[in-house]
């Protein structure tokens, strides 16, 4: 289960009165647009150039910053939530699926059938590789779990799919803020494959990408805006087994073609990406392509130039006055 109806109200996530009156001024979903290579904005990029072009045309470089204290006076948790999910962008969804397996009865009635849990995260990342590991957050405590903390705390596993284009509605509407024990497939109409190899969850049959998991361990976080409660936990997961849709693999089975995944990300408010264009940019050697040592010097002197120019064409004073924490 998503976020509840109260804390939903008091971020205010939806700056719409009317979402589908927005909606329906805005332009129709390509369904023409595939995912394609382009150059990077400078192909002619060389070390030490810095920043691109790109912001050149709106002055954005010299434009001052301004430090926030996220504990200020008057300053709210929510707001905090909202400039971080605006800020950190785009993040993959985790869609996450998990069973609970209610008490069984005093008497001799037959054991009840486990519920289905289904959910979405965009506090969810990998973090390495050997072994397959991935975190992710969850605005609960483990003393007042939500159901998917309270499912992986009981079962210890779960299965994570990555969301496409094809069922990002369904997955949204998992987000939903339904009773506890009531099961989000039937609300998002996705099909659960009951096929997996070490957990007893189901995996989401229309996803490209799915991850069968176990949890490794769970840490949970003290509030700074309530001192002495939980504001929130993270758990890490383990991956045991990967299922791949067939056509996204390549011939040794070791990456997946992004034009077959069609992954969408979170953005901030209730902000969805898509994901149609990359650009790639070779990882540099520093022998080979920086010069070694003597490169670096070369670029050192360069760089250290380069800020001796920054630093009389804003003038002394400017970094003194400029500097400050805004108590928002």
């Amino acid at each position: 289960m998503s976020v509840s109806t109260k804390q939903e109200a008091e971020i205010k996530r939806n700056p719409h009165p009317d979402f589908k009156e927005v909606e329906a001024a805005r332009p129709d979903w390509d369904r023409t647009s595939r995912f394609r290579y382009t150059k990077t904005a400078a192909p002619s990029w060389s070390f030490g150039d810095g920043a691109n072009s790109l912001r050149d045309d709106v002055d954005g470089a010299a434009r001052d910053h301004i430090c926030i204290d996220p504990y200020a006076p008057g300053r709210s948790a929510p707001l905090n939530y909202k400039l971080l999910i605006s800020g950190i962008v785009p993040r993959p969804i985790g869609f996450v699926s998990t069973l609970y397996y209610p008490p069984a009865p005093a008497d001799d009635q037959p054991a009840p059938a486990p519920q289905e849990n289904l959910a979405p995260f965009s506090y969810f990342a990998m973090v390495h590789h050997d072994p397959p590991l991935f975190v992710l957050g969850l605005v609960c405590s483990p003393a007042r779990p939500k159901d998917t903390l309270r499912n992986l705390l009981a079962t210890r596993e779960c299965v994570v799919s990555v969301v496409g284009e094809d069922h990002v509605e369904a997955a949204n509407a998992a987000a939903v803020d339904l009773p506890t024990g009531v099961s989000e497939w039937a609300v998002c109409g996705l099909t659960p494959a009951r096929d997996c190899a070490d957990v007893r969850a189901p995996r989401v049959r229309e996803a490209v990408f799915s991850i069968e998991c176990r949890v490794d361990s769970v840490r949970e976080f003290e509030s700074r805006a309530r001192p002495g409660t939980t504001s929130g936990c993270m758990v890490m997961l383990e991956g045991t087994r990967f299922w791949v849709r067939e056509d996204a693999l390549d011939a040794e089975h070791g990456v997946l073609r992004p034009e077959v995944l069609r992954p969408v990300a979170r953005v901030g408010g209730i902000s969805y990406a898509r994901i149609a264009e990359a650009f790639e940019i070779p990882r540099p050697r520093f022998k080979e392509d920086v010069g070694g040592m003597e490169g670096y010097e070369k670029l050192r002197v360069k760089y250290e130039e380069k800020l001796r120019q920054q630093k009389e064409k804003e003038g002394e004073g400017k970094g003194e006055s400029g500097d400050g924490v805004v108590d928002s």
